[in-house]
């Protein structure tokens, strides 16, 4: 991994090479006190990621960093600073990471992971020629083939909510007016629109190894996100529940199979305000999907797979209730050891993360198992 390193002070750059030089297979192809040089050997040298200093005399790293993206998109940027309040605009920037000095060997081996992970994403990138691709948007982002799937990288934090949202409102017509309330509500009105414009070109960047398939119509009011031959993760969640025929043994591995296309909640690692409606009403849909599907099996005495749906509910979403209390009744017959686990499992992570105890419903049949347990046993 080929690596350049910025700083003021050569001090601080003899330390972080020393401290690099104890975390992986790296080679420092330079470091530099003057961001100008610097610069200009980043631009025309192959380079894998720049440890850069924000504070710096002439041109800081903020906008130093701007400038080498500008270039070169896929360079990977690490801020190294003293300073926790420039990490706002560093992440608004979309660098790859942010680290306090002084530098601890253990923070950058978490760092290099992250570049190795990136490098490999953009490595397995391809451009699409024909046939249908593939967006999913249940817990990341996601784009690309079956089985060639990759994470859209975006220069800027703005151009990937700006991107997303388009996305949400997919086919409808966004107004100017509310990308800007939505993003730069504190920024000079003067620079809003260069703003706004740049960013949508940034978006355009970033999607042109899709060719044709997102298309970002520009109108004298706004934009409006079409897609074209793009099997989009929610499209097929929706048509396809609302096409389920009813719960039967001839049509359970249907309900399975749309359970399979459920990968986490819709941009579950984003957080964005905007998308929490969504969000949850998938997230609905979901959990009544799961309920019906494990219930059905534990009606028609599958209990093993009655058991590994409300254990797959309880994986992505440790505060369900009703899941730990299903579970306690299939185990309470034969497996009386792992009916203790369910409710303390549930007395735990309730009291936790929101200082509560279980409902009364569950505490009330927990307390009448263990007494009947006991009775059984003299």
């Amino acid at each position: 991994m080929r690596m350049i390193l910025v700083d003021d002070e050569k001090l601080a750059l003899e330390f972080l090479e020393r401290q690099l030089s104890k975390v992986g297979d790296i080679e420092i192809v330079g470091k530099y006190t003057d961001p100008l040089i610097a610069r200009d050997e980043i631009l025309h040298r192959d380079v894998d990621a720049v440890f850069l200093d924000i504070s710096l005399p002439e041109l800081d790293g903020i906008r130093l960093a701007d400038q080498l993206l500008e270039k070169k998109p896929n360079l990977n940027i690490i801020f190294v600073t003293a300073y926790n309040e420039y990490a706002v605009q560093a992440f608004d920037l979309n660098a790859l990471d942010y680290i306090v000095k002084p530098v601890q060997t253990e923070r950058l081996v978490k760092t290099l992971d992250r570049i190795r992970q990136r490098m490999n994403l953009r490595a397995n990138m391809h451009v699409i020629h024909s046939g249908d691709i593939y967006l999913n948007v249940f817990r990341q982002v996601s784009v690309g083939e079956i089985g060639n799937m990759s994470l859209l990288q975006w220069r800027t934090s703005k151009a990937q909510e700006l991107f997303l949202y388009l996305l949400q409102h997919r086919e409808q017509l966004v107004r100017k007016s509310v990308l800007i309330d939505l993003l730069w509500q504190d920024h000079d009105s003067e620079k809003i629109y260069s703003q706004l414009y740049t960013t949508v070109y940034h978006i355009r960047k970033a999607l042109e190894p899709y060719k044709d398939r997102f298309q970002i119509a520009n109108t004298t009011d706004g934009y409006v996100l079409r897609l074209n031959q793009i099997v989009l993760d929610i499209n097929e969640w929706d048509r396809r529940i609302g096409t389920l025929p009813p719960l039967t043994a001839d049509s359970i591995d249907t309900y399975q199979e749309l359970i399979k296309l459920y990968t986490g909640d819709y941009l579950q690692e984003y957080d964005y305000w905007w998308a929490e409606s969504e969000r949850q009403r998938y997230k609905s849909q979901w959990l009544k999907l799961s309920y019906d599907i494990g219930d059905w099996y534990y009606q028609n005495g599958a209990l093993e797979q009655a058991a590994a749906s409300y254990l797959n509910i309880i994986f992505h979403d440790t505060l369900e209730e009703r899941a730990y209390y299903q579970l306690m009744v299939i185990y309470s017959e034969q497996q009386p050891a792992m009916v203790h686990r369910q409710y303390q499992s549930l007395q735990s992570v309730l009291e936790e993360e929101l200082g509560e105890a279980p409902s009364d419903y569950i505490t009330e049949w927990y307390q009448m198992w263990q007494e009947s347990n006991q009775i059984v046993k003299h």
